[in-house]
């Protein structure tokens, strides 16, 4: 299991502290704030029903604080669809915990049901497909219950990174500071604790 690192500042806040994967408190007002704007950009996109894919796109731009502009519309449906064609295609539900700190390639398919709790930054590389029910864990809680306490104690991430062109099975689970390399495959159901996994290593 990873552990925290020790705090190597006291005047960061506590949002730096979570995304230097150190210990920090998850309960202040300005980290309950990002996490209620995900909850309910996440909503937009769930709750969105048929719309077309520059409408999809957008919402999932919004959970991802994606600023870019989007393009000017193009002159018949097909057209402007095929705008959208590297931008990731995205099934609902998905949630996030903070959606800003989740940043997937190019190309990249994400399955419904996808769940990343993106208390540290989350990569997903180019091309790369995810099953359903796919959770995405970069958070984590200290192994001592006296230190954990419950919501008034601090809680720590660890940066997860999956490379392009990878394939990730349907119910995978990944946890804190992984890295999955290049063209992977991990089979269904696996939990991934190993801290780096290259195709040779795939699981099954």
């Amino acid at each position: 299991m990873v552990q925290p690192t020790e705090p190597s500042s006291e005047n960061l806040t506590e949002r730096q502290k979570m995304l230097r994967g150190e210990l920090y408190t998850a309960f202040t007002a300005d980290l309950i704030a990002e996490r209620e704007r995900s909850k309910a950009a996440c909503d937009r996109f769930n709750n969105a029903g048929e719309v077309t894919r520059r409408r999809r796109v957008e919402l999932w731009r919004d959970i991802v604080c994606d600023k870019r502009p989007m393009p000017p519309q193009a002159a018949t449906q097909e057209e402007d669809d095929a705008l959208f064609e590297d931008d990731p295609w995205v099934e609902a539900p998905i949630r996030t915990d903070y959606g800003c700190n989740f940043k997937v390639g190019e190309g990249a398919f994400i399955n419904f049901n996808c769940i990343a709790l993106d208390t540290c930054l989350i990569t997903i590389g180019a091309r790369t497909l995810f099953g359903p029910n796919v959770n995405l864990y970069a958070g984590s809680h200290p192994l001592d219950p006296a230190v954990r306490r419950g919501t008034k104690g601090p809680e720590f991430g660890k940066e997860i990174h999956i490379g392009e062109d990878c394939w990730i099975g349907g119910n995978v689970t990944v946890l804190p500071g992984v890295t999955i390399g290049d063209g992977a495959t991990v089979g269904a159901g696996s939990v991934v604790t190993k801290q780096e996994i290259q195709p040779e290593l795939s699981a099954e």
